[in-house]
Order: structure tokens, then sequence, then C-alpha cells
């Protein structure tokens, strides 16, 4: 179960980017010996890529769903001086500071829906998360999952809680069909929606979704101007969060209807 605890470690090298996407993580290594993919908060998105791939990553922890480790990863001022690419110097002194990193899972292949079929069971847990979540980004183009040791492990959050980058009418999404369930990788899987409703309902409420908000590092939400403190943008979250979960069967009503489509 999860402690409600990051590690925080310190970025000692640099090992190669990842060109994926807008947000141009990298394999690093850390002052642990362990090698991470580093989530930079100088990115694109900035801190809400990370905000959203903290509580996506720790929710699904805590749904008993596979995740690699997270942790808080620190980069020195000194760090990537000697970097010679001129866009990753700039993206790492934008991120001295507080970042986020995942476990590498070394040797893990990216899941291939043609190639490896899912349990009902865990296509239904997994289709779920993301209704919950709203993560758009898990569909047949980009599956943001990895088979590791015959296993299927969960990574790439940041495109969560989209409604966080303007955070308009954000009270009226929490309780909106997540309709980009359409194209989930797993929906043509996920046949026991129902059942896995009542399990994560069970398991998930306020309490462990404030100890999720509470792991927010302050310096992520700094420039926020929607809120007038850091406390009222945390609630925030929790809010959406809490609300969403007492609507599931608007999110899950709709994952049903567009499998049905589907199949």
């Amino acid at each position: 179960m999860n402690n409600f605890q990051l590690r925080t470690v310190n970025v000692t090298r640099y090992v190669t980017p990842l060109r994926e996407g807008g947000s141009m993580p990298a394999i690093a290594e850390a002052d642990d010996d362990f090698l991470y993919v580093l989530k930079f908060r100088g990115a694109g998105q900035g801190p809400r890529a990370l905000i959203a791939e903290l509580i996506g990553g720790e929710v699904a922890r805590i749904l008993g769903l596979r995740i690699p480790e997270l942790v808080f990863a620190q980069l020195d001022e000194a760090f990537g001086r000697t970097e010679p690419d001129e866009e990753i110097q700039d993206l790492l002194k934008a991120s001295v500071g507080l970042n986020l990193a995942l476990h590498y899972l070394s040797g893990a292949i990216t899941f291939d829906p043609t190639v490896t079929t899912v349990d009902p069971k865990l296509a239904s847990q997994i289709v779920w998360l993301d209704c919950f979540l709203t993560n758009m980004d898990r569909t047949c183009r980009n599956t943001n999952m990895l088979v590791w040791h015959k296993e299927l492990w969960l990574i790439d959050h940041g495109a969560s809680l989209y409604f966080h980058h303007s955070w308009q009418n954000w009270e009226e999404q929490a309780t909106r069909p997540f309709f980009l369930v359409k194209d989930h990788v797993l929906l043509p899987w996920a046949s026991e929606l129902e059942e896995v409703d009542q399990e994560f309902r069970a398991i998930l409420n306020g309490e462990k979704i404030n100890a999720i908000i509470d792991l927010i590092p302050d310096v992520w939400l700094e420039g926020e101007t929607n809120f007038p403190t850091k406390e009222a943008h945390r609630k925030a979250y929790a809010y959406f969060l809490e609300t969403r979960l007492n609507h599931s069967q608007i999110f899950l009503k709709e994952a049903q209807h567009a499998r049905e489509i589907l199949i």
C-alpha cells in the first residue's frame, strides 16, 4: 500500500534524451545509482505536466496497478553545463530544482495490442483509471504502457487532468463524460467496468486523494493566477477528483457506450 511519500534523489548524470512528444524527457542517473526517466519542469507544459504525472501515477498505484516508482529528482544548477546540445542545455537550465522521475525499466518493450492480449479485468481497470483521470494519451498510436517481465506497466500520465491547463469550467468538467475513451487502446477488452467501478470506489476515497494532493511540492504551484493561495489550488485538485469519483457512473456509462459501438 502506498505510504504517501516519495523519495528524493539528486540527478548526477544526463545519459540520453528520449525524443518522444514535446516534453523531451531523458534517461538520467541519480545518486542512488539507479537510472530514471526524468520529466523536466522546464519543458513545454511546465509543472502542470509533472502534477498530472504525480497524481495519475499515485492514483494508479493505490488502485493496485503497476507503475514504476516515482521520485522527486533534484537538478543542481551546475548540472548540464557540459551538455553540447543547446536545446537540451536550455531545458536543463529551466529545470533547476525539483523535477519528477520514474524508475527506468531496463529491457521493457512498448505494449503492442496486436501482439499482447490483455485480461478483461486489467483492461477494465486501466480504462476506468484513464476515464477518471481524463487521460487522453493511451491510444493505439501511443499506448504509454510497457511490458516488463511479462507484466503490463503504466507510464506517462502527464496528459491527464487536461482541465488544469486553463482551469475554465473545471467544476463542471468534473462531472462530464470522458468522450475520448472511444480511442482507448484497451477499450475492446474492457468488459468488466461495472465490477471495477465498485472495487475502485471502495479503495479510493477523499482521504487518499488528499494525501496524494499533499505530495505536490509548493514550488510546482507557484505562478498560478487562478487561485489566491497554494492551499486553494490544492483543494481544487482534490475537489475535482472527489467529485469525479462520486459521479463515476457518468464516465462509466460513456465508456460502456463507446465499447458497444466499437465491438
